[in-house]
């Protein structure tokens, strides 16, 4: 299957560095998406020491020109997506009552659409030879919405609708693309660290919790960007 390319979106940390590390790992053909065009090259040098290639590509998941335009020179320096992960997300932790339209249209944006953009973005590139795998990295919060996080877990609802609609129609087309959910569990990722938060105290994970490789610790003030 090796070498093959992978695209990974929301590369800069956590559970899309942990992935980006892996497929490295197995001398995958990389291209990296997120909004920090420096941090992403501190991941592609990640990448080339553990035997891959990486090629970056700065864009904001939340708008779908940017994501089609960074697919397109990914396409060209290395070849068509093989695999397309699509892990970009972003939450802010408070109380529906509490948290701003903006703020929900934002993680609506960047988790949700984030996830539709690329996945357009992948048909395109794979539709021609009618072959190639779409992952979305999911939550269990996408079963069971929880107190504090209604934008994020209404995302992820979101995210599972939409796989399950695309999933029937390549089914019905015969196609040889196929779309997969990562429904992950608790992980302590940078999220918790960077995601603006109405919270008397730092957020957390709920126990038990899992570890992603390629923990990146960067504190933003009150931001709402996580891996996106």
């Amino acid at each position: 299957m090796f070498p093959c390319t992978v695209i990974v979106t929301g590369a800069l940390a956590g559970v899309g560095r942990a992935i980006a590390h892996r497929f490295a790992h197995a001398g995958a053909r990389l291209g990296l998406i997120a909004r920090d065009a420096e941090a992403l090259r501190e991941v592609a040098s990640e990448v080339e020491r553990l035997g891959g290639t990486a090629v970056i590509a700065p864009a904001d998941v939340a708008d779908a020109d940017q994501v089609f335009g960074a697919a397109d020179p990914i396409r060209e320096r290395l070849a068509p997506a093989d695999i397309w992960v699509n892990d970009a997300m972003a939450t802010v932790f408070a109380p529906v009552c509490r948290i701003t339209p903006e703020e929900f249209r934002r993680v609506t944006d960047v988790t949700y659409l984030g996830t539709v953009h690329g996945t357009m973005a992948a048909l395109r590139q794979m539709r021609p030879s009618n072959r190639g795998a779409i992952i979305q990295v999911g939550s269990a919060l996408a079963y069971r919405g929880i107190p504090q996080q209604a934008a994020y877990c209404g995302a992820k609802h979101a995210i599972r609708g939409f796989a399950d609609s695309l999933r029937c129609e390549l089914i019905h087309d015969d196609s040889r693309i196929t779309v997969t959910i990562m429904e992950l569990p608790a992980v302590n990722t940078p999220q918790f660290d960077w995601a603006r938060t109405y919270m008397p105290r730092q957020p957390r994970p709920v126990p038990p919790v899992g570890t992603a490789g390629g923990h990146r610790r960067r504190r933003f003030s009150r931001g709402i960007a996580a891996s996106s």
